[in-house]
């Protein structure tokens, strides 16, 4: 049976044929491969590890043969001509050692290293796949960075409830930073200035990751020192919005959306563009008279007075 990479949970079995070397199934298979050649149940490397058993997996991992350029290249080939499942989970099995590695160097974000090295490992699975030995590198070169995309992606997610980078450029000035600062002190303006340049990055910008990083998850129902009448954070927030008044808002508004379409629809095409074009679009999008006026071919002054008519029927139907 095989093992789903993120549950744990057992799906059905594993064909070993081209369509099911593809996608999670191909990694489903890979775990379950994994390990029964480290001597470790599936289960074990899918639903997590403790630190006795992360120590025993590191020591079989260690245990692994490296493989010379050759033998690599050789299973290399099984596997990307013929979709080989056997020479691709030896790739993977002799290139664990990296990702513990790698891994490691991520031990300074407070996460379990276990669920990194975990990471890391679906992230080599995905380069093993995707390898091509024609191109004349190193398994491990080419994986690296599909190991430490794995391991990133998991930083970002579990650094804070709420996400400190939400896109690629803050996500790497997220990293950067992070490795450049020399202790957990806030920077002073000229420290931020010298790191921003060094960093290629704007000041303010800096500043902004640099707050975004120290500040931590709090929960509502901490005890609040700051306040008297307040026995937790939770007692202090505003009371949220009458729900009932929210909902009969948004419905009015739909109400006074749907009426506008109808009265709308009642005009002529050109009426209901020009009424469109000038007044129900971005400010940056609006058309002035004398450019409707060239695409219909008239004068602005006849575009303003169909603009006028047809804003004079809408008011009508909506003051119905």
């Amino acid at each position: 049976m095989a093992i789903n990479v993120r549950s744990g949970l057992l799906t059905e079995p594993v064909d070993m044929t081209e369509q099911a070397f593809a996608g999670e199934r191909w990694m489903s298979a890979g775990i379950e491969a994994l390990g029964r050649s480290c001597d470790m149940p599936a289960e074990f490397l899918a639903a997590g590890l403790s630190a006795r058993s992360l120590d025993s997996y590191i020591a079989s991992v260690l245990r692994q043969p490296r493989l010379d350029r050759q033998t690599e290249l050789a299973l290399a080939q099984r596997l990307h001509e013929h979709h080989d499942l056997q020479a691709a989970t030896q790739l993977v099995l002799c290139n664990l050692r990296h990702v513990v590695h790698i891994a490691r160097g991520y031990r300074g974000y407070g996460l379990p290293l276990a669920d990194l090295i975990q990471e890391g490992n679906i992230g080599l699975m995905k380069a093993v796949r995707r390898f091509d030995p024609q191109r004349g590198v190193a398994l491990i070169g080419f994986a690296v960075h599909w190991i430490k995309a794995a391991i990133h992606d998991y930083v970002i997610a579990n650094w804070r409830i709420v996400k400190t980078a939400t896109t690629k450029a803050q996500r790497k000035l997220f990293f950067r930073l992070r490795s450049a600062k020399s202790g957990t002190a806030a920077l002073t303006l000229s420290q931020a200035e010298a790191l921003a340049q060094q960093l290629e990055v704007g000041c303010e910008e800096l500043r902004r990751m640099e707050t975004r990083m120290a500040h931590h998850d709090l929960s509502l129902d901490a005890p609040c020192a700051d306040h008297e009448q307040a026995s937790s954070w939770g007692e202090v927030l505003p009371a949220p919005q009458d729900t009932a008044a929210e909902v009969e808002r948004q419905q009015w508004q739909a109400h006074r959306l749907s009426r506008l379409h109808k009265a709308l629809r009642a005009l002529d095409a050109r009426s209901r563009d020009i009424v469109q074009r000038r007044w129900l679009c971005e400010d940056q999008q609006r058309c002035e008279l004398q450019q409707l006026a060239d695409e219909y071919g008239v004068s602005a002054e006849r575009i303003r007075q169909i603009q006028n008519q047809a804003l004079l029927r809408l008011r009508e139907r909506l003051g119905d």
